[in-house]
């Protein structure tokens, strides 16, 4: 038998066992066609070999192409085996392919694909919950689809230059939907590049963080208008400690402008003082503002033909506000926006019960001011400045030594000339008593040349005139009556003056009224005429008031009463006659004077009648300014 041919059919034995092996291991159809080649090819060999025993050299050949079979079962099993790993690694690329895809088509963001040039290429199905446009609307088209245009050229210019680069650029933008609504996104662009680097597109990555940024805003707006109020607040705090110190009406300006033009978000601050006849304003002190400035937002609030808000303020008692970039250039509410580099301005009115001192202008450079400020607060702070000028002006004109004297000629406006001139006889007063100005004034009026039959119909046809009482009847009737309405007394003894006289007959009359020297006297006498049209200022003078000294008023109550008279008032006084209980009883004093009962207090009433005429009746004018 030849080597040859014995060697040629062992390897295509072992060919074929090998290629069965492998289609059992594999399962590759291909195995199973070799197996059955070399199965066809081994058995030829060995019919061969039956039938002609040896074959020599000639089945060289046939040993050669068994080899060949084996190496090609070989090699193939390597193919097939490469094969499968590769599809293997195909089947797990494809799987996170699949689970990349599914995670960005249930991302909650917007993600794009766009080509190098910016044009989306791919949108997830989440970019219509952020842009307002579905996939098939954007793809084709680039982001600026959805720009709002509220960003400058500068933000987009930086994002390209920066992708563009390389780099990855991150940052919040402000979009607009399909619905015409503004957004803020959060977005995030990066390159996607080739093996060279090359940028072969980018994607993106949208959120919609509106929510977020608004909650940011509001925070950062609350923080704001907390640190406006805490600073208002303490600028009303410093006002109220600082008028404490101040003596004058000029001061209490000074003060209030200083405070707030010296604070942040206020710039400057001025006062307005309306002349009430002529209806028009005036500067008074001024902080953080140019004189000739100032003048002209003065003339422009003169000359402006509608009514603004320091004009309001007056008229209503109520702060009014205006906002630089919202007011009309034909009917703008504050012409000094024009004027006054100032995004917000306040018009305080300086009003106290029924006095109006004018109106604290406050110009702010921030017109977030005008939310974070409750301007009741600064009613109060208006009222609190106009009380402060009250007092100082009542307490100047009742302790003056220098006063300055004024006259009027009254207007037939005022309760006590309408009953003069319905009575047609002359009427003084004599006293006023009110615990404050907003209460009904309770004067006593010395009624002559009538009777008191005659006042009591004549007060109910005057509807300022309420519940008179006749203290005493005759020529001279003395009346108690109460005013209800406005006054001239009401209006001089509001701005802190004293009534001096009071004389009014059929034919008209006089009052006079004194101020200390240093007081406001033109804001007086524009309040007195604006309010009662017809009165007239007939006089100004100055004259010294040499004050009343106790012992003065004990050295006249003295003189006046009798010994007895004097004696019986101090009896009265320090045995407690005056007390309830009564320590000692008029017996009982009676007794100490020795003489009767009756005597003493006939000395008694007597010495106390002299005392009141002291004090009610010798009295240096009616003096009439009531506290606070």
């Amino acid at each position: 038998m030849s080597i040859i041919l014995f060697a040629s059919i062992v390897l295509r034995i072992a060919g074929t066992a090998f290629s069965i092996l492998l289609l059992y291991q594999i399962g590759d159809r291909r195995f199973a066609f070799l197996t059955v080649t070399l199965a066809l090819m081994t058995s030829r060999q060995i019919w061969t070999l039956q039938t002609t025993g040896s074959a020599g050299l000639s089945e060289l050949p046939g040993l050669i192409v068994s080899v060949f079979a084996v190496a090609t079962v070989y090699y193939l099993s390597q193919y097939v085996k490469e094969e499968e790993r590769i599809k293997s690694e195909l089947a797990a690329t494809n799987e996170q392919l699949r689970s990349f895809k599914e995670a960005v088509e249930q991302a909650g963001h917007a993600i794009l694909l766009t080509d190098p040039d910016g044009t989306i290429e791919y949108a997830n199905p989440a970019t219509e919950g952020v842009t307002g446009y579905t996939p098939s609307e954007v793809v084709g088209k680039t982001p600026a689809l959805w720009s709002s245009e509220t960003h400058d050229e500068a933000l987009y210019e930086d994002l390209w230059k920066t992708i563009t680069a390389g780099d990855i650029w991150d940052g919040e933008i402000v979009n607009r939907r399909r619905d015409g609504e503004l957004c803020w996104t959060d977005v995030t662009i990066a390159p996607v590049t080739d093996a060279d680097d090359d940028i072969e597109r980018f994607v993106a990555v949208e959120a919609d963080v509106t929510d977020r940024k608004e909650r940011e805003m509001r925070i950062k707006d609350q923080n704001a208008r907390l640190a406006v109020l805490n600073t208002t607040n303490e600028v009303i705090r410093d006002v109220n400690r600082e008028l404490l110190k101040t003596s004058s009406k000029s001061e209490v300006e000074q003060v209030a402008c200083e405070q707030f033009a010296n604070a942040e978000p206020y710039d400057s601050a001025w006062f307005a003082t309306r002349n009430v006849a002529t209806d028009t304003f005036r500067a008074g002190s001024a902080i953080g503002i140019e004189e000739d400035r100032l003048n002209g937002v003065v003339d422009s609030i003169n000359e402006a033909d509608h009514a603004t808000i320091v004009a309001q303020a007056l008229e209503t008692d109520e702060t009014h506000v205006a906002r630089a970039d919202t007011v009309a250039s034909e009917d703008d509410p504050c012409p000094c926006h024009g004027r006054i580099d100032a995004d917000a301005t306040f018009a305080v009115p300086l009003c106290y019960r029924d006095a109006q001192y004018g109106v604290l202008v406050i110009h702010a450079n921030n017109d977030d001011t005008m939310e974070a400020i409750d301007v009741s607060v600064l009613d109060e702070l208006g009222e609190t400045i106009a009380y402060a000028m009250t007092a100082i002006e009542s307490q100047r004109s009742l302790l003056a030594d220098r006063v300055t004297m004024l006259e009027f000629d009254l207007a037939a406006d005022d309760p006590l000339v309408a009953l003069a001139a319905d009575l047609n006889c002359e009427v003084e007063l004599e006293r006023v008593s009110a615990t404050t100005v907003e209460e009904d004034l309770t004067m006593y009026v010395t009624v002559r040349e009538t009777t008191v039959d005659n006042i009591g119909p004549a007060i109910e046809r005057i509807p300022e005139l309420d519940s008179f009482q006749s203290l005493r009847d005759g020529t001279e009737s003395l009346i108690r009556l109460s005013v209800t309405g406005p006054s001239i007394v009401r209006t001089l003894a509001t701005y802190g003056s004293s009534v001096r006289s009071f004389v009014v007959d059929n034919n008209g009359g006089v009052i006079q009224a004194t101020l200390a020297e240093s007081a406001d006297v033109r804001t007086v006498v524009e309040a007195v005429t604006g309010r009662h049209p017809g009165t007239e200022l007939v006089s100004r003078q100055e004259c010294d008031r040499t004050p009343e000294t106790r012992g003065q008023f004990r050295a006249t109550v003295e003189e006046r009463t009798t010994d007895r008279q004097f004696e019986a008032l101090q009896l009265a006084h320090f045995g407690g006659y005056f007390e309830w209980p009564r320590r000692l009883s008029g017996t009982e004093l009676a007794e100490n004077m020795d003489v009767s009962q009756s005597t003493y207090l006939q000395h008694l009433r007597a010495g106390q009648r002299k005392l009141f005429e002291t004090f009610f009746d010798e009295r240096d004018g009616i003096e009439f300014a009531p506290s606070g």
